[in-house]
């Protein structure tokens, strides 16, 4: 196997803990509805229960570092794969509510940590000269997730009176294949060095194709220097510029309305007046948009860098969410306009927001402090999802304009990250991790 192969095979088995994301974010999508029904939950209860998963995710996130830092990446992957399978199976076969959300809970923690030792695990993996795109395979394995989940939801709804079981219970394959697959690569090498493990880490930068081993190893060493001795603290006040950098890109990407969309795409359909069958049929446009304007972007991402994604896409997100807002106001649905709508900023998100977020956040903190760092985003990002997909339901059916104001609120936020892309973040493409940190005058 050549250097770029290995590189991109340890790649894109980690990145398949972000399929099982995906999966698990939207299949709910499908199954909403029908537990509201099944267990006649109220709106509250009801978003409650939608954002168990995404509660969880807030606190997978944060304690997914600590184990990372401890047993390695590799292992804590693995503990993520086999949570998937178990929580899976769990919430298909409950007969209860509690059960329900308790498991919806704790696969959500295992969404969360895989948001943050995925990520850390393939941009510590990955040659800084194929880094944005070998980073960007966990954003597209996310959004694969995704449109096979809402494909299975179209398939497998009225095979059965409990067809949502069926839905929830199909993620227990692709969890198995990831729990398997995960033994097969290498742990990190920043983290081998961390522990003093110089050999190990010499064959693992030669697999995946450093070219300068001894040179990549100083450095390394150098970014680590007098981290085993005394743990660094992320709010010393030296690591301001990255901390503001991720959380707010976390919170932007949140505020732009995407888990609302991914999570309630049928029944937002159904608000314009589309049948339950049609609307699910057209939650696969959206999921199939996400993934091609993902490709797209993953293949431009180390050429045009990440901030020039962020501005265009930003763009089209507050042309296209200002148009569905126009029509809730208006009561003008015109057939399929807002699916359209919908189409073209989802088609702008995957193109920018989507594809960056992970891939920036991942490579925006030193070595020292870069578990901790992508906790923070992580957690940051997942917080205001939760927060997010919790209201929504409450806020879009609390009126007949309900629905225009939530799709105002996102298009208004997106102006504003507009601007914070164009005038306040980094270009980071093209450099080393420890290049990075030199760049944002961090030692």
């Amino acid at each position: 196997m050549n250097h770029s192969s290995a590189a991109f095979r340890n790649s894109i088995v980690a990145a398949l803990g972000g399929f099982l994301f995906g999966f698990d974010t939207a299949v709910i999508s499908g199954v909403e509805k029908s537990i509201q029904e099944l267990w006649s939950l109220s709106h509250f209860a009801h978003g409650f229960t939608v954002a168990s998963a995404l509660i969880g995710t807030v606190i997978g996130s944060l304690i997914a570092g600590g184990p990372a830092d401890r047993y390695g990446r590799k292992k804590v992957l693995q503990a993520i794969g086999l949570l998937y399978v178990v929580t899976s199976l769990v919430t298909a076969f409950t007969p209860s509510w509690l059960p329900f959300v308790i498991f919806r809970f704790l696969g959500g923690i295992g969404v969360g940590a895989s948001s943050v030792v995925g990520p850390m695990y393939i941009s510590e993996i990955s040659p800084a000269h194929s880094r944005g795109r070998l980073v960007a395979l966990f954003q597209f394995n996310v959004v694969s997730g995704i449109l096979i989940a809402f494909i299975s939801n179209y398939l497998l709804n009225g095979i059965s009176e409990e067809s949502w079981r069926w839905m929830l219970g199909v993620q227990a394959i692709p969890s198995l294949l990831f729990f398997s697959l995960v033994f097969l690569v290498p742990e990190s090498p920043r983290w081998l060095m961390k522990q003093k493990r110089e050999e190990e880490t010499k064959i693992v930068l030669e697999e995946i194709g450093e070219k300068n081993i001894t040179a990549e190893m100083d450095e390394i060493r150098t970014s680590l220097h007098g981290e085993g001795t005394i743990k660094e603290n992320l709010f010393s006040g030296k690591y301001n510029k990255p901390i503001f950098y991720a959380v707010m890109l976390a919170i932007f990407n949140q505020f732009s309305g995407i888990n609302a969309v991914m999570y309630y795409a049928p029944r937002i359909f159904e608000m314009t007046g589309l049948a339950k069958d049609t609307a699910l049929l057209q939650a696969i446009s959206i999921g199939a948009t996400n993934l091609i304007f993902t490709m797209l972007a993953i293949s431009l991402i180390d050429t045009f860098g990440r901030r020039t994604l962020l501005i265009v896409g930003s763009f089209g997100m507050v042309l296209f969410l200002g148009l569905v807002a126009y029509a809730f106001y208006t009561g003008k649905f015109g057939g399929y306009m807002v699916m359209l709508y919908l189409v073209g900023f989802i088609a702008s998100f995957a193109f920018s927001q989507g594809a960056v977020i992970w891939v920036f956040i991942s490579e925006i903190f030193p070595n020292k402090v870069r578990s901790q760092g992508q906790t923070l985003g992580s957690f940051t990002h997942w917080i205001m999802a939760a927060l997010v997909s919790w209201t929504f339901p409450i806020f879009a059916e609390s009126s007949a304009m309900g629905g225009a104001y939530a799709f105002t609120l996102f298009s208004g936020m997106m102006l504003l990250h507009l601007f914070f892309a164009w005038k306040v973040l980094p270009e980071t493409k093209g450099q080393s991790l420890e290049g990075i940190q030199r760049s944002l005058g961090i030692h």
